[in-house]
């Protein structure tokens, strides 16, 4: 995941890039390659399964994902060095058709996948957590919150400087994710209503890009997992709803999402044991620890 700018570069709305070039950009990690010869870790009871196997999973897509899946792959590779897991962002989009085409073993995404992919693939989706879009800006604006409707024109261009919105003089600038993106999907369908898009504004690849364009800029605005959030941004209240768990939950905060894994036909059995832990009680712990909600379909 990105952490600077030159790390994760921006580029201009509707730019074109195939699957292969965006996991080329976002970079493939690879997290399970423990030394033959380390001594395996301690193992817990849900790890233990994992001790018995061998073999190699492959997973790519959605970005909010990667800091539960970096976190499951090193507790795994930690106590069984024989499983090798890579793991590589670039977006829902590109998170079904690496699965779809059987590139990866796993797709992540961060919307539902719809009746054509799961048609056209053969699509199984195992949702694992629930989690908030926080709309981000920089901690230096007095803006603390705005209404859906304030969204949608500053998004559209209707607003274009931040004194009209109780903000300082100055332009808006806006920060988007790609189109590949479950998060931009979600921002635009839940919160813009499938409104337009004002021209010339800027695509970040991943969550973590957004945040670090934000925070270097004291007149930007974007969206980003509420996994995603720290202290180089300010989170702000949609409709006098704050982004917190509690009011993801209920309801009262309208930007939200669940974050599924899909793969491409039935796992195979160590497929399936990483699905299984990551939905079972220590993988709620991790996905709590990542900022998000665990859930259970």
């Amino acid at each position: 995941m990105a952490s600077s700018i030159a790390k994760a570069p921006l580029r201009r709305r509707g730019t074109l890039v195939s699957a292969g070039v965006v996991l080329a950009v976002c970079g493939l990690l690879t997290i399970g390659c423990a030394r033959k010869n380390a001594a395996p870790a301690l193992a817990s009871e849900e790890l233990k399964r994992f001790q018995g196997l061998s073999g190699a999973i492959a997973i790519a897509g959605g970005t909010a994902h990667l800091p539960v899946m970096n976190e499951a792959v090193r507790r795994i590779s930690a106590v069984n060095p024989d499983i090798r897991i890579t793991v590589g962002g670039g977006g829902s989009g590109v998170g079904v058709k690496m699965v779809g085409e059987g590139l990866v073993d796993i797709g992540n995404t961060g919307r539902a996948i719809t009746e054509k992919e799961r048609a056209a693939y053969g699509l199984i989706a195992f949702p694992f957590a629930l989690d908030g879009v926080s709309i981000v800006v920089h901690p230096s604006n007095p803006v603390a919150a705005l209404s859906a409707e304030q969204m949608k024109k500053l998004y559209s261009g209707e607003i274009v400087d931040w004194s009209d919105v109780g903000g300082p003089k100055g332009a808006v600038h806006l920060i988007m994710r790609d189109e590949a993106s479950g998060t931009r999907e979600v921002f635009w369908e839940t919160l813009l209503g499938k409104g337009p898009i004002k021209s010339g504004a800027i695509a970040a690849p991943s969550n973590g890009a957004v945040r670090v364009a934000v925070g270097n800029d004291p007149l930007a605005i974007g969206y980003t997992s509420m996994g995603h959030v720290d202290e180089t941004v300010k989170a702000i209240a949609i409709d006098g709803h704050a982004p917190t768990h509690e009011n993801a939950v209920s309801g009262k905060y309208p930007v939200v999402r669940k974050l599924f894994m899909n793969t491409k036909g039935r796992p195979n059995e160590l497929v399936q044991a990483f699905i299984d832990y990551l939905r079972g009680p220590e993988g709620d712990a991790i996905v709590r620890g990542a900022g998000f909600i665990p859930i259970k379909e």
